[in-house]
């Protein structure tokens, strides 16, 4: 009767069926702490990695770093900094285009981000990208227009867009404290304000900035006097080991800093403004020693010093000081019955212009020379005949170059590989009374910057002959250089106000008469005369230099 107000007392496997419940609720709350812990266990981890990533960029030891970048990234992919990092470990190793994208992805997660739009915005600059780069710089420009050589790479942009006004204006606001980017402004500051047609303003900017073009044709007539002095050496007996040549004289070019020829572009006309005629003092000292000989094979170190120094202040900065050394080798001797020598010479050089750093060559010459049969010639006579092949492999490296400071101007650089094969054949007659010299050559210009590679044809010609009055020796040479540039040009407009490729035809004239003086003394009276033709008027120049030398050879 009372049986039904007693508890229903539940089987025992009740407890069974609930433990699955607790288990499952259990897990959940595992996940729901386990997870972030684990996240913020992972994040600290990719932290640390960052850290010793950057410690690593600090270093130089590039291939570590960035393989701790990258293992911070496995484990956390929203890290931005070992994004940021990676990128610049790229940059560090001229590698703009695998920095583009950590860049890109650092830009995605911190789109409001001013660093990460102008990091990316000057990766796509460096590569020449001025579609990418525009929109991205410019947005940084117009939020702060302070930022460190922003108004630089702003200004560029726009002058290549034509927006003339807006580079002027990006350029001023221009904050540097690098005298590389400084100069670089000046530079396109002119081209902007020539164009615009504000001549005197374009003129002090053109000229303040003047060192970050140098002309290399300046050294052009010092090199070809440094030749025409070894040429002239007075030859000693073949016993002699050691020789020893001094020079010094006198000279007057007219066009010192190479300004262009007269043309209706505003930037060429600008340059003309330039001081540019000089007289000057040449002074030249070479030695050389054959520190072994056995037999054919003989061997000589040499080193020459070449002096130039302009009389006009105003041309100061283009005086020009040159250091050669140099370690040759030949081997002469006959095969069948023709005469032979081969050859190989290293040479460096490193030259000053205002004794400033200017250039340095690194150079593999390997001559080859053959004495073919001789053949006799109605009305001439015997013609006796001597055949040079030559290639010649050389590096060049200027210095204050834009690209060597900034990468982003590497298309502007002159650094280069030059490879030239030749051949000259002389034809001698009345035992070397006469020379009569033809030649070909074709060289390559490599050059890091796109805007000066190029590939050129160069024809030879000359005379050398011994004059029957008081022993005086006449040389005339003859050259004309086609060069045909890879690339259109990035800065500077052609005749017809277009960026297109460059066309240059160089002609070159070099007269020489020498008298031999007693006491080993020689003196000789030089002109030279370059004219350079070109499609882009800025590197049209004409140029004439007289020179009188008295040399001392022992």
């Amino acid at each position: 009767m009372h049986s039904q107000w007693l508890p229903t007392i539940p089987p025992c496997n009740s407890h069974v069926q609930r433990r699955p419940l607790l288990a499952a609720i259990f897990m959940v709350v595992v996940m729901l702490v386990w997870f972030p812990v684990c996240s913020l266990a992972q994040q600290a981890d990719a932290e640390v990695l960052v850290a010793e990533g950057i410690l690593a960029l600090e270093a130089k030891q590039f291939d570590e770093a960035r393989a701790f970048f990258a293992r911070a990234i496995s484990l956390d992919p929203g890290h931005g900094r070992a994004y940021y990092y990676l990128a610049r470990c790229h940059l560090a190793q001229g590698r703009s285009d695998l920095a583009i994208a950590p860049l890109t992805t650092l830009h995605q997660l911190r789109p409001n981000d001013l660093d990460a739009t102008y990091q990316l915005g000057i990766a796509h600059f460096a590569l020449r990208a001025d579609e990418k780069a525009a929109p991205l710089l410019e947005e940084v420009f117009q939020r702060e227009p302070s930022r460190k050589d922003l108004g630089f790479a702003v200004g560029v942009l726009r002058y290549q867009k034509k927006d003339y006004d807006g580079a002027v204006a990006a350029l001023a606001s221009n904050r540097s404290s690098d005298p590389d980017i400084q100069q670089l402004v000046m530079f396109y500051r002119g081209l902007a304000l020539g164009i615009l047609g504000l001549s005197d303003q374009a003129q002090a900017e053109l000229i303040s900035a003047q060192r970050v073009q140098p002309n290399s044709p300046i050294t052009g007539a010092s090199v070809r006097i440094q030749e025409a002095l070894t040429a002239a050496a007075t030859r000693m007996p073949d016993t002699q080991r050691l020789h020893v040549q001094l020079a010094v004289g006198g000279y007057y070019d007219d066009n010192v800093a190479v300004n262009p020829r007269t043309s209706s572009d505003v930037v060429a006309e600008t340059l003309r403004a330039r001081t540019t005629q000089s007289p000057g003092f040449v002074t030249s000292a070479r030695g050389d020693y054959s520190w072994y000989r056995n037999g054919p094979i003989e061997s000589t170190v040499a080193y020459s010093y070449y002096q130039t120094v302009n009389t006009n202040s105003g041309v100061g900065a283009f005086d020009i000081q040159d250091h050669l050394g140099a370690l040759s080798g030949v081997y002469r001797g006959t095969l069948g019955s023709i005469p032979y020598e081969i050859g190989g010479q290293y040479s460096y050089d490193y030259m000053l212009l205002g004794l400033k750093g200017f250039l340095s060559r690194h150079t593999l010459t390997f001559p080859a020379a053959f004495v073919p049969p001789a053949v006799t010639l109605p009305a001439l006579g015997r013609m006796e005949n001597l055949t040079t092949v030559l290639y010649r492999y050389q590096r060049k490296d200027f210095y204050a170059e834009p690209g060597n400071s900034d990468l982003r101007f590497a298309p502007e650089s002159r650094d280069a590989f030059n490879s030239m094969l030749g051949v000259l054949q002389a034809f001698r007659f009345r035992q070397d009374q006469y020379i009569l010299r033809l030649g070909y050559q074709h060289d390559v210009e490599a050059a890091s910057g796109s805007s000066f590679a190029y590939s050129g044809d160069r024809i030879q010609a000359g005379v050398q002959v011994v004059l029957p009055w008081y022993d005086l020796n006449l040389r005339l040479d003859y050259e004309v250089h086609w060069r045909a540039y890879n690339h259109v040009q990035g800065i500077f407009l052609d005749n017809t106000g277009e960026l297109s490729a460059r066309r240059d035809i160089e002609q070159d004239i070099f007269c020489q008469i020498t008298k031999p003086l007693p006491h080993n003394l020689n003196l000789a009276l030089q002109y030279q005369g370059v004219l350079n033709s070109s499609n882009i008027p800025v590197y049209a120049y004409s140029k004439n230099v007289v020179t009188t030398l008295l040399t001392w050879s022992y």
